[in-house]
């Protein structure tokens, strides 16, 4: 059996519009991905929890709210306190362009912006997050 991408697809905050990530959510399922959606209205130490114990190999952190610098960050540096910083994390939402670099500086892997298409966000996904060994 081939190991898959265990995407963990996240709703940081308290933000409370899910379209977007459930729509994301859906279609890394739907390009053969394993994927847990965690709902709205989740602490950083929530998803990175999930994250670790679904072995993901990437979160998915959509934020709308203008919340992102922190919530970003924070998932981060939890993700390198539990040793577990070889989760590729990556994210969308209402993000300025200008934020995109200091995200990328704390190690985001990539910001999608609106417009991005599922397809791109597969394309990436595939190309920049490795299966975990099962």
């Amino acid at each position: 059996m081939q190991a898959r991408i265990r995407v963990v697809v996240a709703k940081p905050g308290l933000d409370g519009h899910d379209r977007g990530a459930k729509v994301v959510a859906r279609a890394l399922r739907d390009a053969g991905m394993e994927v847990v959606y965690t709902g709205l209205h989740q602490t950083p130490e929530q998803i990175v929890e999930t994250a670790i114990q679904e072995d993901a190999d990437a979160v998915g952190l959509s934020v709308l709210s203008g919340a992102h610098m922190t919530l970003f960050r924070r998932v981060i540096e939890l993700l390198a306190e539990r040793d577990a910083s070889d989760i590729v994390v990556f994210g969308g939402g209402i993000i300025p362009v200008d934020d995109i670099a200091e995200l990328e500086s704390l190690g985001v892997a990539k910001i999608f912006t609106p417009g991005a298409t599922t397809a791109s966000i597969i394309e990436w996904v595939r190309a920049n997050v490795t299966e975990s060994v099962a």
